[in-house]
């Protein structure tokens, strides 16, 4: 009997079962209103610092300070206050929605814990980001928003240059991959991939998350290719390999620096247009702030929100031809079709496989689960022409 990807993929597909199916149709669809939910709860952390007047009055106390000083700690200070005032909705989305769906088994305490490490880190790092973009609105005027999109790429290449060894390793623990027939196999697709035994690592993923999940992370020298553990508890051998030959596929064609720029363009667009908005909707909001001022910065970050959600199909669509590359890469130097189908699989427990059309553009970050295991099972199927089974 013909191989036929269609069927195969089919096949795959239904393995998962109705129930589980169901319920991640449900998970991933509630995900997509919780997009809708964060944006009503920015709108209210905003209506809520504005009014009540807590930025102009912090203002007012460091008047004599240096204009340096004054506006870094304004921003720094709305960042650390929005994350408070938006707190119980971030337990909810972060920890109690996934919890209901069995996608967490994190403590309480332990992601209350890390979420305080993260308020502070983005808090401050947020203040520095926003501390040059008011200088650059002060030297730059009207052409402020092209500079800040300069500013925004590099802001973007040195936290991922940063990140895996100054940011990461405060939430979870890296460490090579133990010894035996995995570590072997992984070694030596980095030996062909030539990068370096060390940046091949695995990370405590199970400490936030129940997912299946690979990552690449970091540039240069800080560049690094990590699996979670729940990925090698769940996995076989062969999807170990077909999973990190696509995450090698993301580290040696650079698709990080596809992301850098894509996010600097979207910046200046949106900044351009948070320029041109800025006057009206600070009115909706009862505010005089101009947007030069750092006491505006809720009313910024709240339009640039909008346009944010609004030009996710945008970002996505880049992010998902990336993955379909990664996948090709790794079929291309793995040929582990059926295996990388296997590991694509356990990731539709929380991104449903079968979405619409409309559906995947809006909201998927990866092609579908079935897209991808189709892809799979097409390029088996030309293996198969060319070299026809005994």
């Amino acid at each position: 009997m013909a191989f036929d990807p269609a069927v195969e993929t089919a096949r795959y597909i239904d393995s998962l079962g109705p129930e589980a199916l169901q319920k991640a149709a449900s998970y991933t669809t509630a995900t997509h209103w919780l997009m809708l939910g964060g944006l009503f709860v920015t709108a209210l952390v905003t209506w809520i610092i504005v009014r009540s007047r807590l930025l102009e009055r912090l203002s007012a106390r460091l008047e004599k300070s240096g204009w340096g000083l004054r506006t870094w700690v304004i921003t720094t200070s709305f960042f650390f206050l929005s994350a408070l005032i938006s707190l119980p909705w971030g337990l909810y989305e972060e920890w109690g929605f996934e919890r209901s769906y069995g996608r967490t088994s994190q403590p309480l305490g332990d992601f209350l814990t890390q979420d305080a490490i993260g308020i502070l880190l983005s808090s401050f790092l947020g203040g520095l980001f926003f501390l040059g973009v008011y200088a650059l609105i002060r030297r730059t005027g009207k052409s402020w928003w092209l500079w800040s999109g300069g500013l925004t790429a590099f802001a973007a290449a040195a936290t991922i240059l940063l990140s895996p060894v100054l940011i990461e390793p405060l939430f979870n623990e890296y460490k090579p991959v133990p010894e035996g027939p995995v570590r072997t196999a992984l070694l030596e697709m980095a030996d062909e991939a030539n990068i370096p035994h060390d940046r091949v690592l695995m990370f405590d993923g199970s400490r936030q998350s129940n997912n299946f999940t690979a990552n690449v992370s970091g540039v240069f020298g800080s560049a690094r290719i990590a699996i979670s553990d729940v990925a090698l508890k769940q996995a076989s051998l062969d999807e170990v390999k077909a999973v990190t030959g696509h995450e090698i596929g993301h580290y040696v064609l650079g698709h990080v620096w596809r992301i850098v720029f894509l996010f600097a363009g979207l910046a200046m667009l949106g900044f351009f247009l948070a320029d041109r908005l800025f006057g009206r909707v600070a009115a909706l909001f009862g505010s005089k702030a101009q947007v030069s001022d750092a006491e505006g910065l809720p009313i910024l970050l709240f339009i640039v929100s909008v346009l944010g959600l609004l030009a996710q199909p945008v970002l996505n669509s880049v992010t998902r031809m990336g993955e379909s590359e990664a996948d090709a890469y790794s079929l291309r130097t793995v040929n582990l079709p059926d295996a990388l189908a296997g590991a694509l699989v356990k990731t539709a427990e929380y991104r449903y496989p079968r979405p619409s059309a409309f559906e995947e553009i809006a909201f998927y970050s990866h092609p579908s689960v079935e897209r991808r295991v189709r892809r799979a099972m097409d390029w088996k199927a030309e293996q198969l022409k060319k070299n026809p089974a005994p």
